[in-house]
């Protein structure tokens, strides 16, 4: 309680005081992608969850994918902000894309993405102490190589 955090400060008096945390550690929003047969995945991080961000990794995450010969004729979002918005809508219907989405609070509708996520966190957010958040993203890019081409799905 109180005590205790009153004690853990006057062991680390030369420390700054952050009620937020390590403010080398922001909050960081990964926005994934991922083939519903292959299960080859594509992820950027980004500070936000914008419907501008959302749309910029549709953007990328199409050419990536077309790029190694898939093609993408639906995307299942979830329903957040971003993915109700009228530039995701268009955004999609400009690439020709379906627009399905997950039934709210049903997580288990999208469940391939949602074990993804698990999967990431184990194997790249949480697997080692990073010293910033930059070196986190940095690391980002040979996961997810490892994952797609050395791990099996």
């Amino acid at each position: 309680g109180r005590r205790q955090g009153a004690r853990n400060r006057q062991g680390t008096p030369g420390k700054p005081r952050n009620k937020y945390g390590n403010e080398l550690m922001k909050h960081a929003f990964v926005h994934t992608v991922i083939d519903d047969h292959s299960r080859v995945a594509y992820a950027e991080v980004h500070d936000d969850e914008t419907a501008i961000t959302a749309t910029g990794v549709l953007v990328r995450a199409v050419s990536w994918f077309t790029n190694r010969g898939i093609s993408v004729q639906r995307v299942l979002s979830d329903n957040g902000a971003a993915y109700k918005s009228g530039l995701w809508a268009q955004t999609c219907d400009q690439l020709g894309i379906t627009v399905k989405k997950t039934r709210p609070y049903r997580p288990q509708t999208n469940g391939k993405i949602e074990r993804f996520h698990r999967t990431l966190a184990d194997g790249w957010a949480y697997a080692r102490c990073y010293t910033s958040e930059r070196q986190r993203r940095d690391a980002l890019a040979s996961w997810i190589h490892f994952y797609n081409h050395h791990r099996p799905h």
